[in-house]
């Protein structure tokens, strides 16, 4: 190592143990001001009103770690809810005595429809228990509107508006960036379907990808008119009609057509809750979020059960490397489901998929943990927002699959994806390269400077052939399926789960709850705890490593804000196997 190497490694490690000093001191300022304040574990008033407020990123899973590690004028302890953690909040909800309803206070919502569905499903189960449900925001966008249609009674701000518009997908192409920049994408696919490559190829979308994502969206929008047309007593054709016209631009007119039951302001939204919770005029609302609900000591009774049926959560991209809460790693799905099928008291697993796919190879050693499994207990597949292409490689062996009518899924398809930087080295940078080599193809991907030959082509090829059959042969003996069926279905079409459930892809509509529910039915259990898996690192460690880690992304997603998604979009092409079974999770539905 030189002395240039050696202070960089030493500034670094003392800049990282500074930053964990730093924050080892908050974090624990943090704890001792929450337990002088009484608030590690939250009370429950009688006729409290549970406060659902969705405007943060929600994740499947509830995180241990405090999301404001780098706004310390808006530092917490207490993370933001997961989707179970709703989910759990609002069930328990329903047979708390100290809970006289929901106040949902949801403008927008920052989850993706088929989470908003498990939601929306809850809360009308929610709803059987005679409570009430009260939903208000000073506007609404289309997936706050769809959560809130749910509602007894739905109001808006005298000024307000609703945005209804119907769905649209936008993708993003590179093709014009890559020819000014001399960058070459070299494409092998098989899959008419596979257009998680056209981007690099084209600048619009070809035929094919034009008719699977109409297809999509129109499955998904059919399926958000139904629940609203139930909710609301309007008609569909009502309701297409007043997204064609942009009819809700004025509150006035959203009251005219029964979207909502009134225009109020917040103060007398607080008189209505009053009302209905008994409470006299001039006494206070008791408002519990979910974030405190979930740490009051009613929520958290221990249920006595020695048996346990084990939940998966399987997130993000597939790719090499351990894994977090934010891809599927090589080591941390397969290793959370080892020692689930180790555990003799865990009789059953959940695997909860929320992936767009990635590596085919990690995909395939995920899956046979998953045939090992299903060998000794039952395998059932929860389908999150996405499930596909590696994601449903990962979920087709399970015994059982339940998936959301809006997730999207399939996706069954393989390609790969080589970048020649060679014309933009030498034209934009002035490098060249030179090689010396003992063999014919001694530079067979090992550089990315020059085109491949022909025969290396054919090779990639032969592979991308290979995993596509080893794919779709899979994919049958899960699925019961003829392999020419699978094929036919296959192609790298995506399909949204009403259209998978009746080409053989899913069992049944459903969402986590469902997907638990059948476990222990497989499992023949009545009484059960629910095991959390991957462990999950503790919040200071993660705060840490994030700090030291991949404190780059954290600063970039505040500092872009909403566009973070494009840059995240590039960012996740970087360090991929070659061979991929991913879909194009680009595609933005708005």
């Amino acid at each position: 190592m030189n002395m240039g190497q050696f202070f960089k490694f030493t500034l670094a490690s003392i800049l990282g143990f500074i930053l964990a000093i730093f924050l080892l001191i908050i974090f624990t300022i943090g704890i001792v001001v929450s337990a002088s304040t009484g608030e590690e574990t939250a009370v429950v008033n009688q006729h409290s009103v549970l406060r659902m407020n969705l405007d943060y990123p929600i994740n499947d899973r509830g995180s241990m770690t405090p999301p404001n590690v780098f706004n310390m004028s808006d530092f917490k302890l207490k993370a933001d809810p997961g989707l179970n953690d709703i989910l759990q909040s609002i069930e328990k909800a329903a047979t708390d005595p100290n809970i006289d309803g929901i106040y949902l206070n949801a403008a927008s919502a920052d989850a993706g429809v088929a989470q908003l569905e498990e939601i929306r499903n809850a809360l009308i189960q929610f709803k059987e228990s005679g409570k009430f449900i009260v939903a208000y925001a000073e506007g609404y966008d289309q997936k706050g509107y769809y959560l809130a249609s749910v509602a007894d009674e739905v109001y808006v701000h005298p000024e307000g508006s609703l945005l209804f518009k119907g769905l649209g997908a936008q993708l993003m192409f590179f093709k014009g960036t890559l020819e000014k920049l001399d960058l070459e994408m070299q494409v092998i696919r098989h899959g008419k379907f596979k257009a998680a490559v056209e981007p690099f190829l084209l600048d619009k979308m070809s035929d094919a990808n034009r008719e699977q994502t109409t297809a999509l969206i129109s499955s998904v929008w059919d399926n958000l008119l139904q629940g609203i047309s139930q909710s609301r007593n309007i008609s569909i054709a009502d309701l297409n009609q007043t997204a064609d016209k942009l009819l809700l631009d004025d509150p006035k007119q959203a009251v005219k057509l029964h979207f909502v039951d009134g225009l109020k302001y917040s103060d007398e939204i607080a008189e209505i809750l009053k009302e209905k919770s008994g409470k006299a005029i001039d006494d206070n609302l008791d408002f519990v979020t979910v974030s405190d609900y979930i740490t009051s000591n009613y929520f958290n009774e221990q249920k006595v059960a020695k048996d346990k049926i084990a939940v998966i959560y399987a997130t993000g991209e597939i790719k090499n490397g351990k894994g977090d809460d934010t891809y599927i790693g090589e080591k941390n799905i397969r290793k959370a489901i080892i020692k689930a099928r180790k555990d003799k008291r865990v009789k059953a697993i959940v695997l909860r998929v929320n992936s767009p796919g990635g590596s085919a190879l990690v995909s395939d050693l995920i899956w046979r943990e998953v045939v090992l499994t299903k060998e000794k207990k039952p395998v059932v597949v929860s389908m999150g927002d996405v499930a596909a292409s590696g994601g449903y490689y990962i979920s087709c062996a399970a015994d059982y699959i339940f998936a959301e009518p809006t997730t999207i899924t399939g996706s069954i398809g393989v390609f790969g994806l080589i970048p020649n930087t060679g014309k933009f080295m030498t034209n934009k940078l002035g490098i060249t390269f030179d090689e010396a080599k003992t063999n014919e193809n001694s530079n067979f991907m090992s550089t990315t400077n020059k085109s491949l030959s022909p025969f290396q082509h054919d090779v990639i090829q032969k592979s991308v052939e290979r995993v596509y059959d080893s794919f779709i042969t899979k994919v049958a003996e899960g699925r019961n399926m003829a392999k020419a069926d699978v094929d036919r279905i296959g192609q790298g079409r995506v399909w949204a789960g009403a259209q998978a459930i009746k080409i053989g892809l899913v069992d049944e509509l459903g969402g986590l709850n469902n997907a638990i529910a059948k476990a222990a039915d497989l499992a023949h259990v009545d009484i059960y705890k629910i095991k959390s898996l991957p462990i999950q690192k503790e919040p200071l460690q993660e705060i840490i490593e994030n700090i030291t880690g991949n404190s780059s992304s954290v600063l970039l997603r505040n500092m872009f804000g909403v566009n973070y998604k494009y840059v995240e979009m590039m960012q996740s092409w970087q360090d991929r196997d070659v061979l991929q079974a991913r879909m194009p999770y680009e595609m933005i539905i708005q």
